[in-house]
């Protein structure tokens, strides 16, 4: 294994075990970090979108197991995402590099906002439980494009948006959880259609960040407060903006 894919696989497993701390998926930074590390933009991307399919099904598994999910919020928004997530990937061949990187640097900045300063357990009296199709389905759509476009998954535009509109935290992460591998995995599908993975990087990096994520959440449930360190990752995702603008210039 060369020096370049164990720092690859180290920091994909360093950042996924960081960020299940907060409980939120690490590819909104992975790929950035992978770019950094001379990985092709086009090549991090459907990595980013591997970790979060592995990551979330999971949680989805549980969530189904245990009755927790309600499909019929859910399907509308799984249907408009994955229609939108490959257009999003595939539009990566027509629009410029520039734009997709200002894109990229508005989403970590809004992600990073979220982490700072949204807490869902405001929200937690949330009681609303009528099943909207419209506002769900373009919230799905927005999300998918997004997921295709930068390879990061929707689930940090989904989620608050949900949230805002009146539903339970609660039942909101649970359609989150479910929505985003769907998205995810046809984005994938869509860049080894084009040829674009790296395939060495994808699976190290990938079981790196699955071992990396489940081992946060393991040690999250157990010590640790997410609150605060959603606020740390918050920072860290601010900071990587900022160094993203920098390198635009």
């Amino acid at each position: 294994m060369d020096s370049m894919l164990i720092i690859t696989v180290s920091l994909a497993f360093g950042l996924s075990f960081l960020f299940a701390l907060g409980g939120v998926g690490a590819a909104v930074a992975l790929v950035p970090v992978l770019h950094w590390l001379g990985v092709p933009f086009a090549a991090a991307k459907p990595t980013g979108l591997m970790v979060n399919t592995l990551s979330l099904s999971g949680a989805s598994y549980t969530n189904i197991k245990h009755k927790r999910l309600d499909f019929r919020m859910g399907i509308p928004i799984i249907i408009t995402s994955a229609i939108m997530a490959p257009l999003g990937a595939w539009c990566t061949r027509i629009i410029p590099k520039e734009v997709v990187m200002v894109v990229f640097v508005l989403f970590i900045l809004f992600s990073g906002t979220m982490l700072l300063f949204f807490r869902s357990k405001k929200y937690e009296g949330n009681f609303r439980d009528d099943r909207p199709v419209a506002a769900p389905a373009a919230i799905g759509a927005a999300a998918g494009f997004l997921s295709g476009l930068l390879g990061v998954g929707g689930g940090g535009l989904i989620s608050p948006l949900l949230i805002f509109m009146g539903f339970n935290p609660k039942r909101v992460a649970a359609i989150t959880a479910f929505v985003v591998p769907f998205s995810s995995i046809i984005g994938f599908i869509t860049y080894a259609a084009m040829g674009t993975v790296d395939w060495k990087i994808l699976i190290f990096a990938s079981l790196a960040a699955y071992v990396g994520g489940f081992l946060g959440t393991s040690f999250m449930q157990g010590r640790m407060k997410p609150g605060t360190v959603k606020k740390f990752l918050g920072v860290v995702l601010l900071g990587l903006a900022v160094k993203m603008i920098m390198g635009m210039f």
